[in-house]
């Protein structure tokens, strides 16, 4: 069970400096705070696209690699490419030409390696949801993704403690404006090789069951499945199971928070925390920039410790909905923090929430696809779940954030939203689908 998720540590640590330094980065490059929301729209969009097809590819694929090892080589070697060209950005003498929509031409190379790398970060981490739900028995699961948490939020805190760690040790952490400081770009290529290191690990380590022994394992008639029609993607989703559909709603409220943390923590940090600054190409608002690595790595701590209680629970459903009301409690006490170090407790406080949505909607439904022949592709349609919200909450942040008055409320908003997807909890229908 390790092995199967060790990559994903290495996946991870790029997803940690996309979600901690994007906004940081775009604020550099010279967006508005009321455009920051917007840069995260397409990412997920492409995510929504894509999922389902890798899910529904590898659901086919059988070769000597393996069946979902393929899509997580590719979008690892992907991810990498791009981790190199993204901090460059406004390296790149473009940010003085502005092309249309107000953007310039730093912001569109920015943007379009941002959807690159979201999309190929996806791609490498997809398979290894699927892999537990296929080689690890329904007894194991909640174990199994307990195992992947705790690797995913021990490689957040790696990408979150590289900027400041390479700060710390000399390499600088201002540079001209609109352009990325030298200490983000070193944390970028840094992480870049540890994933890349860490998905082959787990590439040679792991051996997928072949069409035979996968059958036997999860009690399929492989001749009977065989003989019947491939179902499309909109058939699946008709005929998929309650349990997605509940655990979805919950998942909406859930990813929308999280959009809002990821895009309105720098801001928020750099005006409670550092004396109301706003200006991004100050030293207080590039240090604010590193603070936020360091709450998101307190945050990843938490979520660690919170993934070793979440086993402890007899009932899943009550764990979800304890998990996500701890969550909702640090979200709303980031409107009155004013002090770095007390944000850290409000930080450590939505590790709970991150912790209940990395391990328990899986076990969930990977639960109630036991022995289902789509299972890649129902959980690839299942990213729709973590992809909309986060369009959604992105499209319209610009307007929210006109009427909640400032970046910390947006955080108040995200908890929230954690209170209604705990309410939501209830709806959820734990089924067997044979």
């Amino acid at each position: 069970m390790f092995n199967l998720s060790f990559g994903f540590f290495g996946v991870q640590i790029a997803y940690a400096l996309q979600s901690a330094n994007i906004s940081r980065i775009f604020a550099t490059l010279g967006a508005d705070p009321h455009q920051l929301s917007f840069f995260w729209i397409l990412p997920p969009l492409m995510g929504m696209i894509v999922q389902p097809l890798i899910g529904k590819w590898s659901d086919r694929t059988w070769n000597r690699l393996g069946r979902r090892k393929p899509y997580l080589l590719v979008g690892a070697i992907v991810a990498v490419l791009v981790m190199c060209f993204l901090p460059n950005a406004g390296s790149l003498n473009l940010s003085t030409a502005y092309l249309f929509l107000g953007l310039n031409a730093a912001m569109w190379f920015g943007l379009f390696s941002l959807i690159f790398l979201d999309t190929s970060i996806n791609v490498a981490m997809q398979p290894f949801k699927m892999m537990v739900g296929d080689m690890v028995s329904e007894g194991q699961k909640t174990e199994a993704y307990s195992i992947q948490s705790f690797l995913c939020n021990a490689g957040s805190l790696v990408g979150y403690l590289l900027p400041i760690f390479f700060t710390w040790i000399g390499i600088a952490n201002e540079a001209p404006e609109g352009v990325v400081p030298d200490s983000v770009k070193a944390s970028f290529y840094v992480g870049a090789a540890i994933l890349i290191i860490c998905v082959l690990y787990t590439f040679v380590k792991v051996k997928e069951m072949p069409p035979k022994e996968y059958a036997e394992f999860h009690g399929i008639d492989l001749e009977k499945q065989q003989s019947q029609p491939k179902e499309g993607l909109m058939k699946l989703l008709v005929k998929a199971p309650k349990t997605f559909w509940t655990v979805g709603l919950v998942q909406f409220f859930c990813w929308a928070a999280f959009l809002y943390m990821w895009t309105y923590s720098n801001g928020t940090l750099a005006y409670n925390c550092w004396g109301g600054v706003t200006d991004t190409a100050s030293k207080a608002y590039q240090d604010a920039g590193n603070w936020v690595g360091v709450v998101f790595a307190v945050q990843a701590c938490g979520s660690i410790l919170w993934a070793l209680v979440i086993p402890k629970f007899k009932n899943i459903k009550t764990a979800y909905v304890v998990s996500l009301l701890i969550g909702a409690v640090g979200f709303a006490s980031l409107l009155f923090v004013h002090d770095k170090f007390v944000a850290c407790a409000s930080y450590f406080l939505i590790g709970a929430a991150w912790a209940a949505m990395l391990a328990l909607p899986f076990t969930l439904l990977t639960n109630a696809l036991e022995g289902n022949p789509y299972m890649g592709s129902y959980l690839g349609l299942f990213n729709c779940t973590i992809c909309l919200p986060q369009i959604i909450a992105a499209a319209t942040g610009g307007l929210v954030l006109k009427l909640a008055g400032s970046q910390a409320a947006m955080l108040a908003i995200a908890g929230g939203f954690l209170v209604l997807g705990a309410i939501c909890v209830r709806f959820i229908k734990v089924q067997k689908q044979h």
